[in-house]
């Protein structure tokens, strides 16, 4: 009898839920102090959003009374006011780990979710940790988090003996709404119980819809309010000093501005006056033996904040700005290259971004780079001259996104690369779009591209995709194709790797919507994968993969990932050389992952893969290997050691012309290696508070691959013992990255960072196995760079400038 009153009651909860729910809120004129406390008399008039839900792990069920959560919302002529109290039976297990911004770590939460069109696109979300720690983002459905977006605002936290407070000031300069004096608003709030991982919302989230942000609730009540003048400046002043051998110490003083403006309610430019990224992550460098460039992340804040519409169509790789030189210079065999720039300086950037309340998004993003140029010294008269190996260059993107249905887009998106004079021009255009029913039960999605490159030879090409999938329930598939010409080339502003193909692909999966005995979440994924060489029909790829992964009631994770490739593929890149190919093996391969519960003070990270090949005596395997412990809320340490080896690769050294008058090189040498790879890596911090940091990052890394004897590539893609290839083409390739600093977070949006850092790297033909001295020979001043630096970053806000005034 109780078990069918419990469903009952579930159900009609989950019924009840379904709705959408409103909150009404009020307008105040009284002074409001953000200390947590909670103790205003206008706070007692206030209506409750209460009856929070669970998200996951069982979603649907009610929050426990004794962890029931109240919210309040109140407004004024500048900003929005929330007041939440959320109850806890056991206050003394609140955990609450004390981290820098935008990283909630081992702390209870609470988050405002506001959407101000309501228009169930996109989410301005704004988390207060148990901690007092703050961080924010904005979500889409298509993009998910991107915490790269900061506002400013305040926040207090406190715990109570019944559970933690939270009070907030959320100004209307934080967030985007319209100009009508009626305010219709999305809604939600959030709570996540760390030591349990239940996450719970106020309006119910169902997670058998492949949508999050259309399911919010509603606030009504807000009228009359103005939107704010956006002005933000963010003047900074950056101190350098340079050391390393055989350069003299100098130091170097930056200054600079940054720029944010509301154009209007929907629109922001962003701009950036001499920029400094001094401070931005080291990148984690990788011997690289493949016939591709290594990708890199994007670490400089401008590029990373705001990327939903610039990620359309995936044609932005930001790196391109201020990246490598687009031409390598030229020297005669009397003459030494003494100086060529590794990366072009950015003078200036902006972007303009911003959604029309009829769903039309624009994005603009411009960039220019400077004139660079390579030294070169004539060896027998000790001449020097300059060559341009990168001239002035403007980088632009246009994105037009048209939302409708609060579900599905169209978008239309160019990239254009122009430098000036003679060198080399690019433009690519895209159709993209993304298409749900109105249940959010279907997808239908896919892109057109165009490229056109205006070289010393011009060139056209297209990529096309089409996608089908089913995106709710506990079962769901998906399948699609895509195709690229020979001559498709994004890489001027955008990454790609491989042309001249068309694939087709399916994937089918199954997973838990709620938890079970014995698991919180459960998935198996059933992957297939072909593509074929466009012009000749050949294989070029193939995989069936299969995978599941979990997390059990311990809420300690756990994967199992299956894969093979039954068929010969053909390679048309490992080569280096047109039209010439080298036939892969088949190959089939495992991994396994543990992730223990990261809520404990000790977690652990393990993973295993193994890979056998049908060549005799190839393989591979690695493992990885990641303890993490937390001594305290404000000190904790991460350790990761990775090790992967490979017996017997084939792989690219070199190729030479046996017969002088061959128009293309006639024997193209491939060496059979054993290839290791060691990484270790340390991360930490010290949280003083939720306002002051500071951070260890640590990386050693060494790869090497030994040859063990030389093949030639022949004309069928096999390979054949090469006997007269006596070149040493070993590769070594060591490094060593140490980052030290300090953050504080001393004024709303302002930041004080101390930073030290040093680096060395090194590739030999000759290696050397011995572990330790790879390590310590890079750690002398002999081979270190150092770097120390103290940037002072101060934000203004116009509006609380001209009070001043």
């Amino acid at each position: 009898m109780h078990k069918i009153l419990y469903c009952c009651v579930l159900l009609f909860s989950i019924l009840g839920y379904s709705q959408k729910k409103v909150l009404l809120t009020k307008f105040i004129s009284d002074n409001i102090n953000i200390d947590g406390k909670i103790d205003e008399n206008i706070w007692k008039s206030a209506p409750i959003a209460t009856d929070f839900i669970m998200f996951q792990p069982d979603n649907g069920k009610p929050i426990p009374e004794n962890k029931r959560t109240e919210v309040k919302l109140l407004y004024d002529n500048d900003a929005i006011y929330v007041a939440a109290l959320m109850y806890d039976n056991e206050p003394k297990k609140i955990l609450k780990e004390i981290t820098q911004r935008d990283n909630n770590g081992t702390s209870d939460l609470f988050g405002v979710f506001i959407n101000g069109f309501n228009d169930g696109q996109q989410d301005f979300q704004f988390y207060v940790s148990a901690s007092d720690g703050q961080a924010d983002c904005i979500v889409t459905d298509s993009n998910g988090e991107d915490y790269s977006w900061d506002a400013v605002w305040k926040s207090k936290a406190v715990i109570t003996d019944f559970g933690w407070v939270v009070e907030m000031r959320i100004p209307y300069a934080a967030l985007r709404f319209s100009s009508e004096n009626k305010q219709k608003w999305g809604l939600n709030f959030f709570r996540e119980i760390k030591r349990d991982k239940h996450k719970y919302t106020w309006n119910f989230i169902d997670s058998k819809l492949g949508t999050f942000t259309q399911q919010t609730g509603v606030l009504e009540g807000i009228e009359n309010i103005k939107t704010p003048t956006r002005l933000f400046l963010l003047p900074y002043s950056s101190f350098y000093v340079n050391a390393s051998k055989g350069q003299k110490t100098y130091g170097t003083l930056k200054r600079g501005l940054d720029i944010k403006y509301g154009i209007n309610d929907a629109f922001t430019l962003d701009m950036i006056l001499i920029p400094d990224f001094g401070q931005t992550k080291y990148d984690d460098k990788i011997l690289n033996l493949g016939p591709f460039e290594q990708q890199f992340n994007e670490n400089r804040p401008f590029f990373t904040e705001g990327t939903d519409l610039f990620s359309k169509g995936n044609l932005l790789y930001s790196r391109r700005i201020g990246g490598s030189p687009s031409n390598y210079p030229t020297a005669s065999s009397t003459e030494t290259i003494i100086d060529n720039p590794a990366s072009v300086n950015l003078i200036n950037a902006l972007k303009i971004s911003g959604r029309t309340k009829d769903g039309l998004g624009i994005g603009i993003l411009n960039a220019v780079t400077e004139k660079t140029y390579a030294t070169i010294q004539n060896n027998n008269t000790g001449e020097i001259r300059r060559e341009v190996v990168e001239p002035y260059a403007n980088y632009n993107v246009l994105v037009l996104d048209q939302r409708f249905h609060k579900n599905s887009s169209v978008s239309f998106i160019n990239t254009n690369v122009t430098r000036n004079g003679s060198f080399r021009d690019a433009n690519v255009s895209a159709l993209v779009w993304d298409l749900n029913t109105t249940k959010n039960t279907y997808n239908l999605s896919g892109n057109l591209k165009y490229s056109y490159i205006n070289d010393t030879e011009d060139k056209k090409g297209v990529f096309y995709s089409l996608n089908f999938g089913e995106t709710s329930g506990k079962y769901r598939y998906s399948f699609g194709t895509e195709g690229v010409s020979k001559d498709f080339n994004s890489n001027d502003l955008g990454i790609n790797f491989e042309t001249n193909y068309y694939n087709f692909y399916a994937n089918t999966n199954y997973r838990i919507l709620n938890s079970t005995k014995h698991f919180n979440s459960f998935n198996v994924n059933l992957n297939m994968y072909s593509q074929f060489q466009k012009e000749t029909g050949k294989i070029q790829g193939n995989n069936i993969n299969f995978n599941i992964n979990a997390s059990n009631k311990k809420n300690h994770s756990y994967g199992l990932n299956m894969s093979a490739n039954p068929l010969e593929s053909y390679d048309y890149y490992e080569s280096r050389t047109a039209n010439r190919f080298l036939i892969f093996p088949k190959r089939i391969g495992t991994n396994m992952y543990f992730s223990s519960n990261y809520n404990n003070k000790f977690a652990m990270d393990v993973s295993t893969s193994f890979t056998k090949l049908s060549e005799s005596g190839r393989s591979s395997y690695g493992v990885s290997l990641g303890p993490r412990y937390r001594f305290s809320d404000k000190f904790s340490l991460v350790y990761n050691f990775n090790f992967f080896r490979q017996n017997n690769n084939k792989g690219f050294v070199d190729s030479i012309d046996e017969d002088q008058n061959a128009a293309t090189p006639n024997a193209i040498i491939f060496a059979n290696r054993n290839v290791l790879t060691y990484s270790n890596t340390l991360s930490g911090k010290y949280s003083l508070n939720s306002k002051m940091t500071f951070n260890i990052a640590l990386r050693q890394y060494w790869s090497y691959a030994e040859n063990k004897n030389f093949l030639s590539l022949e004309q069928n893609g096999r390979l054949a013992d090469y006997m007269n290839y006596t070149q040493n083409k070993n590769s070594s390739f060591y490094s060593w990255n140490a980052d030290l600093s300090y953050s504080w977070w001393f004024a709303p949006g302002s930041q004080v960072s101390v930073l030290y850092r040093n680096n060395a790297a090194n590739f030999e033909r000759d290696i050397n196995k011995d572990f330790g001295k790879n390590v310590t020979n890079l750690l002398t001043n002999d081979q270190l760079k150092h770097v120390f630096s103290i940037s002072v970053r101060y934000f203004i806000d116009y509006n609380s400038a001209k009070n001043i005034f």
